[in-house]
């Protein structure tokens, strides 16, 4: 890669101009910007191949949308955000891009701690880290210990992820549990399978932006998806900035979050969020016949 082409993505000194911070405060005026929210990072290879870059390229250079997206998302008060960084599938890549991609990362974390620290970035990660090598797993837990005290933004990383493979791990680990004694059948509820998912200490995304145009979720937090609002932009990952996530908050402003209900029972002011509680009894049915043979 030629050095004009590196320097372009160095670490830089940051300062956030006064025309930025019109931007955020314009843009909290139209209301409470989305608590969490997620990104399918979509877009490296293809950007750089259609420049004459290798596709090492093309994820070097999402390293500074990472950045900037990262530092926005702080400015403007949202607490989580998570990045679909590196899928379970994409071990199926070539061998040496994805010895790149574990290269680029380490360099990431070692560059980016430092600015994790000093504005109260918490970095946490979700998916089969065990899967990745010994020398990844030893700086990507460094950086999670040593800012797991800070207050801010909560970065989580999706590295080695798949939906399905976390679903079917928290399935596997409720049995577990229930073959023990320790939860019973009829308790089990949204809520119980979802505090054995790697997300459990993750509220759900209120936005789940994908960049590229690509219209699917590939595999992404599945079950934490469910009433999210999405949002797909055709900009690849390495040209997202802060003006197309700023987009992305204000087309989410714009929607009505119904969860079901119909427009007026959002906006009426005697809303109850409460479902009828049918579940339990229809269990409770269930393994009643089951274990006494009986209808």
């Amino acid at each position: 890669m030629p050095s004009l082409f590196r320097h372009l993505f160095k670490p830089d000194t940051y300062s956030q101009s006064a025309e930025d911070k019109l931007a955020q405060a314009e843009l909290r005026s139209h209301g409470e910007p989305p608590a969490h929210i997620a990104i399918i990072m979509d877009g490296n290879g293809r950007w750089a191949e259609e420049r004459g870059f290798p596709r090492a390229a093309g994820h070097q250079a999402g390293i500074a949308s990472v950045r900037d997206a990262t530092r926005a998302s702080r400015e403007l008060g949202i607490k989580y955000l998570t990045l679909y960084a590196f899928s379970m599938e994409n071990w199926k890549r070539p061998r040496r891009e994805v010895k790149m991609l574990m290269h680029l990362l380490r360099k990431m974390l070692h560059e980016e701690l430092p600015e994790m620290l000093e504005n109260g970035v918490r970095l946490n990660t979700i998916g089969q880290t065990n899967a990745l090598p010994k020398e990844v797993q030893h700086d990507l837990f460094d950086a999670i210990d040593k800012t797991a005290d800070n207050k801010g933004l909560t970065l989580t990383l999706a590295l080695s992820y798949s939906g399905r493979w976390d679903i079917v791990r928290a399935s596997q680990l409720l049995a577990l549990d229930v073959r023990r004694g320790k939860v019973s059948p009829e308790d089990i509820t949204d809520e119980v399978l979802s505090s054995y998912l790697t997300t459990s200490e993750l509220p759900d995304p209120d936005l789940l932006i994908r960049t590229s145009g690509e219209v699917r979720l590939s595999n992404f937090m599945l079950w934490e998806l469910a009433y999210s609002e999405i949002y797909v932009t055709k900009t690849s990952w390495p040209d997202f900035r802060r003006e197309h996530l700023y987009e992305a908050i204000r087309e989410y402003q714009q929607r009505e979050r119904r969860f079901g209900m119909t427009g007026a029972q959002v906006n009426s002011p005697r809303r109850k969020d409460t479902v009828p509680e049918v579940h339990s009894s229809y269990v409770k049915d269930i393994v009643r016949i089951l274990t006494k043979g009986t209808i």
